[in-house]
């Protein structure tokens, strides 16, 4: 199996020399945005901390968490460490009440984000000689510009086709010759279905490797990707909030998505404790950023369930791996590649008039798509309403979700009281999916 490692001096660097320069990074971080940005400052004077306490890296469990509220309390710019003349692209990701969160870059930090992007797609395979179509859709979402940095970053050829059209994308890999397609794992398996339709045979494309994020998948689904479209198929993590693709990603072994962890330091909390848990436990996932300018963030609760394996990797690389994941410790869920909260639904529902503030959801995979169903209790009148009206009504809550959450649901009108009157995730939200 051939290996080839972007950035040797980084990747697969010793654990002494790479802690160390941790340790060095972050006290710079720590100093800036103390200095820089009220939140961390506040945060901080509050426990008594000032960024000279941290004298090791022990010294991290000391500092405060962040979280996507502290985002949303200083929208927009209220966590930029830079001032706004100095940031050179803005992007955003979904917020639960209709704000997203706002994240900057300046010139540096496109330069780092590009170079740990190249990192994981150099790691899966992809060269200068490469021809990289991406799929996702371009935007605040950046999952599309950062494959792309990190495409011409290589020097590989980029198809910047954005999302959709499958029609057009197929034909796009056949007549330009793709190497390497970037997009949702489910829209890859919506390709191949596509292919299979048109009687394409995926030996008679050009594509070698598929780089997948953007929602969870399970190992059943690689292997069908990689069987059906005739790739290696691999997988990568990242989040706006942090950086956006880049964060991390899996090598052609396999084992685990390497994290760049001159970049970022990672920790694995209890979620109901907030007490780090020690190398290998299961809990969630809190990185910090060590590298970054305009958009520093200081052990960012990420909510993802998994766990990190700080065994060496046959590929070389000395960096701590971590473990596809396995679920959220809040009640986020990932449609389509959109994350959707149960409270933006619940919020649209208390909005229209004759719908009751009960409701269930259920998320399905048919075929490789993501469904989501909303089940609502509505009023006496409305459930026994003639069906005219009744369609009516539907159709006027299914739009007004899909405006807050920008992906379709299906709405079902059930009568009252028939939904249990629990609260917590596991009683709102049946996800039938395989994960």
């Amino acid at each position: 199996m051939q290996i080839s490692i972007w950035d040797p001096q980084h990747e697969s660097m010793p654990r002494e020399e790479l802690e160390q320069l941790q340790l060095e990074r972050l006290q710079a971080t720590l100093n800036r945005v103390y200095k820089n940005v009220t939140c961390y400052r506040n945060k901080f004077n509050q426990l008594g901390i000032v960024p000279e306490d941290v004298a090791s890296l022990s010294d991290l469990s000391k500092l405060p968490f962040t979280t996507k509220e502290d985002l949303r309390v200083n929208y927009p710019y209220g966590m930029f460490a830079v001032p706004l003349r100095e940031v050179v692209r803005i992007h955003s990701s979904s917020g639960t009440t209709g704000k997203p969160t706002v994240v900057g870059y300046t010139k540096n930090d496109l330069k780092t984000w590009s170079n740990l992007v190249a990192r994981f797609m150099t790691s899966a395979g992809v060269t200068h000689d490469d021809v990289v179509q991406i799929a996702f859709g371009y935007g605040l979402f950046t999952g599309a510009f950062g494959l792309h940095y990190g495409s011409e970053a290589i020097g590989a050829a980029v198809i910047p086709m954005g999302g959709g059209n499958t029609e057009k994308q197929i034909m796009i890999m056949q007549d330009y010759k793709s190497t390497v397609l970037v997009c949702t794992p489910s829209y890859a398996i919506t390709i191949a279905d596509h292919m299979e339709k048109k009687g394409i045979d995926p030996k008679s494309l050009s594509l070698k490797v598929g780089l997948f994020g953007g929602e969870p998948w399970s190992e059943s689904m690689r292997r069908e990707i990689e069987s059906r479209l005739m790739i290696r198929a691999t997988d990568n993590y990242g989040l706006s909030e942090i950086i956006g693709p880049g964060v991390g990603g899996e090598c052609l072994h396999k084992c685990g998505m390497h994290i760049s962890e001159d970049a970022f330091i990672a920790e694995i909390i209890d979620p109901d404790t907030c007490e780090v848990l020690p190398p290998g436990s299961v809990g969630e996932l809190v990185l910090t950023t060590i590298s970054k300018e305009a958009f520093p963030m200081i052990r960012y609760r990420t909510r993802d369930i998994t766990c990190l394996d700080y065994a060496p990797c046959d590929c070389g690389r000395t960096t701590v791996r971590m473990r596809k994941t396995m679920g959220r410790s809040d009640d986020m869920l990932i449609i389509k590649g959109v994350n959707v909260f149960p409270s933006q639904i619940e919020e649209v529902l208390i909005s229209i008039e004759g719908c009751e503030p009960h409701y269930q959801l259920v998320v399905d995979r048919k075929g490789a798509l993501d469904t989501l169903e909303v089940r609502i209790e509505v009023t006496e009148n409305i459930f026994f309403d003639e069906m005219k009206q009744q369609r009516a009504f539907l159709e006027t809550v299914e739009k007004r979700i899909d405006s807050v959450l920008g992906v379709g649901v299906t709405v079902k009108l059930v009568e009252p009281n028939s939904i249990p009157r629990h609260e917590g995730k596991s009683d709102r939200v049946i996800d039938r999916r395989i994960i």
